[in-house]
């Protein structure tokens, strides 16, 4: 019986593990229409996927967790603004992407900034502290009431 209720807590684990995930969109105008109708803060992650270290080390202690994504589902609308390497983003993606990047002056990866509903930017921060998900999102919802 032991090894029944072993694999079957192995299970709630993964499948809970895996609801928190959150759902990162790549259109801005996007996610601020929802962001708008759901009051809730966009998040908008400028970053080099695959070969940032502060980038993989930020979406590994940060971003990848359950506590992230719990807390993310109901107060924020997640964008990724991928400047990969090694795989290709579609030319329209890498367009949007480097206008973006342009218009927000971003000169560093990871750089995180923090909308308001209204789509004002209420928070910017170049690079990666090494701050776990409780911290970082402490930090989050200190900037809901801006």
């Amino acid at each position: 019986m032991k090894p029944v209720a072993v694999a079957l807590l192995a299970v709630w684990a993964v499948l809970s593990a895996g609801a928190a995930e959150a759902e990162w969109l790549t259109d801005l105008a996007q996610a601020k229409a929802k962001a708008k109708t759901e009051k809730r803060m966009v998040l908008v992650d400028f970053t080099g996927s695959d070969w940032c270290p502060p980038c993989l080390n930020l979406d590994r202690n940060v971003f990848s967790t359950a506590e992230f994504g719990n807390f993310a589902k109901d107060n924020l609308v997640l964008v990724q603004l991928d400047f990969p390497r090694k795989k290709k983003l579609s030319p329209q993606l890498q367009k949007a992407n480097d206008g973006l990047a342009k218009q927000f002056s971003i000169s560093a990866f990871p750089t995180v900034l923090v909308l308001n509903s209204d789509g004002k930017q209420i928070s910017r921060e170049e690079g990666y502290r090494g701050t776990g998900a409780k911290e970082y999102i402490a930090s989050l919802a200190k900037l809901k009431g801006k």
